[in-house]
């Protein structure tokens, strides 16, 4: 074997080791699972003491020093400089941030120890320990073995862990979670949100047989473009992954018993394309937000999902759902509960956030700017609310590097596979406002491509940039990236960034590609209970104006103008709003303030939806 051969071997073994697997676990909350969340203990590190050695370098795997190992002396002779205790102690799942003020702005190194004892359900089962996302990375320890690393803040991963690391009794688990900013991450050091760090959502084991369901997508097929689907011999389409070796054969019971469905296919490959009609169905829609329990069965699985049936596609300048136009009145949110000051996780938090849109007269959000929790996405199936689920590539990532592209992508997949069984998405986005450049544009086509090559299902979109000199009193939306998205997305702040919002009388919008057209964003700011005449910036009435102006204006939208999500529903932390009087660390361009108080801009756009939602959108150019 010659010196490249073995260094290969080392790098391949390497990457084994350092990065979560692939494929990812899905369908996790119908899975067997055992919940590790409660009160993890910590140590906070900031000059990484229990990662790298007094020379910089990362410490070896049984370093005792390390702070992955145990922490209790073997005697009294020896020395142990760091201990984990109950004195310190953190929730899980949670920011940590909110829980202790010595974390508010802190950014950097918390070590992470969580003991638990666990006995297989079956002696020859896989184990898996599966995160719901970390802030930003994580690199994770079992008993002393390091199981692997992963980078992204928003989306899942989970490792198999060895049966010769778990033991039945005293496991002690820990976390490296490190939420330091970096030009090449994704995001970047540049953002318009607070840094939560921590394990922001659930940590549990996950107990499999041998053989089983990885992964499946089912969904209604289109017939043709511009179709309108059938209710009745409605065809079905997907396929299904289980973790079986090349080669193996299993039979595989897919059923759906609310319509007396059953069929068997022969899964001949880890991953196989199946199709099956149905007798009748309701689709699913905003209005009927119809699930059907889809069950899938192998000899020693079974995996149960509910999955809403519709068609989605950008056809003819406009968005069509189940083959007829819709207008979405949209509203952007930030996983966050502004009035505790924390991120956002459980099925509490996501029903806050959920319902006031729907008191909004919404029938969809974008999901800013990152992927949700996946009881953001499940809840949202269940409501009838459409999203727009996105990845933070933000402002100012580094475009030419291909390990940020790597990282992007990697963060595209994780949230296309967690999520694609879900009715209620219906725009992949690859990004928000980033500066146009032919790099930068084949970055993000690149995404694009991605993403239609991972689902063929749903549309793909990305705030693009705006053109403000293409002529007199028209705004043109000619980002080249314009001619690869399904669906031309811009943000605009007309108004409120450049000139005052009465500028809104004489501006029209444009686009030269033949696509339908949504507006991503649009807001002013306001602080709740600040009153003053409309001139006055951060008034209430200023803010009032301002969606006055914008909603006279968007009666003149053209045409393919198909919706908007305005910025933001409710005020959010950001390092970057530093008014004193007005702002104090809030961006406060939400409709609600951050203590769940509406403000007067809430009912101008209130009504406004809900007179499209009677009438129909506004009359066009």
């Amino acid at each position: 074997m010659n010196k490249k051969s073995v260094i290969l071997i080392f790098l391949l073994l390497s990457n084994a080791i350092s990065f979560a697997q692939s494929p990812l676990l899905t369908d996790v909350p119908n899975r067997v699972t055992t919940s590790l969340n409660g009160k993890w203990q910590y140590i906070v590190d900031p000059y990484e003491t229990g990662f790298y050695d007094y020379r910089y370098k990362e410490l070896n795997e049984k370093n005792p020093a390390a702070y992955w190992n145990l922490d209790e002396p073997k005697n009294k002779t020896d020395l142990k400089e760091f201990g984990y205790n109950d004195k310190y102690s953190l929730k899980v799942p949670g920011d940590w941030n909110h829980q202790d003020k010595q974390f508010i702005y802190y950014e950097g190194t918390v070590w992470y120890k969580k003991s638990f004892d666990y006995k297989k359900k079956e002696r020859n089962d896989k184990v898996f320990l599966y995160f719901g996302a970390v802030n930003y990375r994580a690199d994770v320890y079992l008993n002393g073995k390091k199981l692997g690393m992963h980078e992204g803040g928003f989306t899942p991963f989970d490792f198999e862990i060895p049966d010769s690391v778990l033991k039945e009794k005293n496991n002690y688990l820990i976390v490296r979670v490190n939420n330091t900013r970096h030009k090449d991450d994704v995001p970047t050091l540049n953002t318009d949100w607070w840094n939560y760090g921590g394990i922001t959502r659930s940590v549990l084991l996950i107990e499999e047989p041998q053989t089983f369901v990885q992964d499946f997508f089912i969904h209604l097929k289109k017939e043709k473009p511009g179709s309108v689907p059938s209710d009745k011999n409605a065809k079905v389409e997907g396929w299904i992954e289980l973790n079986q070796k090349p080669g193996m054969t299993e039979n595989t019971e897919v059923s759906i018993p609310e319509l007396v469905f059953k069929k068997t296919f022969t899964i001949t490959t880890q991953k196989t394309n199946i199709s099956f009609t149905l007798p009748k169905i309701q689709l699913w829609s905003p209005e009927h937000p119809k699930l059907y329990e889809v069950i899938i069965t192998t000899k020693t699985d079974t995996l149960k999902d509910k999955i809403g049936f519709r068609t989605v596609e950008a056809y003819n300048r406009q968005v069509l759902l189940n083959g007829k136009p819709i207008f979405m009145r949209g509203i952007a949110i930030h996983e966050e509960i502004p009035q505790d000051v924390r991120r956002a996780w459980s099925r509490q938090d996501v029903l806050q956030l959920l319902n006031q849109a729907k008191e909004l007269n919404c029938n969809m959000v974008r999901l800013a700017h990152y992927p949700h929790d996946e009881s953001m996405t499940r809840l949202a199936d269940s409501l009838g609310i459409l999203v727009w689920s996105e990845i933070p590539v933000y402002w100012t990532i580094d475009f030419k590097n291909k390990e940020v592209y790597n990282k992007a992508e990697a963060q595209l997949k994780e949230m296309i596979t967690r999520d694609h069984n879900r009715a209620s998405i219906i725009i992949w986005s690859v990004g928000n406002e980033t500066p146009v450049s032919e790099v930068r544009t084949g970055f993000m086509h690149s995404l694009i491509n991605c993403a239609h090559g991972l689902d063929s299902t749903r549309m793909v979109s990305a705030a693009l940039e705006v053109n403000y000199n293409s002529g007199k009193n028209i705004n043109e939306i000619d980002d080249p990236l314009g001619a690869y998205v399904d669906l031309v997305s811009f943000n605009e702040y007309l108004g409120w960034y450049g000139g005052m919002p009465d500028k809104c009388r004489t501006t029209n919008w444009a686009t030269p590609y033949n696509k339908p057209l949504f507006i991503s964003e649009t807001g002013a700011g306001a602080k709740y209970g600040f009153h003053a005449d409309s001139l006055t910036r951060f008034s209430e009435e200023y803010q009032t104006w301002y969606y006055r102006e914008q909603i006279k204006m968007l009666c003149r939208m053209p045409d393919n103008w198909v919706g908007m999500s305005p910025w933001i529903m409710a005020d959010f932390r950001s390092p970057k709003r530093n008014n004193p009087l007005y702002q104090d660390g809030w961006n406060r361009k939400g409709l609600y303030d951050d203590k769940g108080n509406k403000k007067e801009a809430f009912y101008i756009l209130q009504k406004f939806y809900k007179d499209i939602q009677l009438h129909g959108r506004p009359g066009v150019q």
